[in-house]
């Protein structure tokens, strides 16, 4: 095992932070940071304990049996998809629905 290897874990927990796996004698985290370059606002909508994910080794820690992992970067999206695939969440939608809202806001003072 060794730093940008890809390997299979088992979840074993799930926090709002991030996901818990065990491999062999190892433990690791993977950090929301390192599921997805898109917004996720819930990671148990991804991931779920004792599912087997593959996931690349970012750091390994021997003495302690610690590992630091990636999902997204186990499983990269082609740049020609990505550029295909508008995002729906985040402050795009936000910005194009504020105008209808302001709108909406005034229309109900009258």
């Amino acid at each position: 095992m060794k730093i940008k290897d890809n390997i299979v874990c088992k979840v074993t927990g799930v926090q709002p932070y991030g996901v818990f796996v065990s491999c062999d004698e190892y433990t690791g985290l993977i950090h929301i940071s390192e599921i997805s370059d898109q917004f996720v606002p819930k990671i148990e909508d991804i991931l779920c304990v004792g599912d087997d994910v593959e996931v690349t080794i970012l750091e390994l820690d021997e003495e302690g049996k610690r590992l630091k992992l990636s999902y997204k970067q186990a499983h990269p999206v082609h740049p020609r998809i990505k550029k295909l695939v508008k995002i729906r969440i985040g402050f795009h939608s936000l910005s194009k629905a504020l105008p209808h809202w302001i709108e909406k806001t005034k229309n109900r003072g009258n």
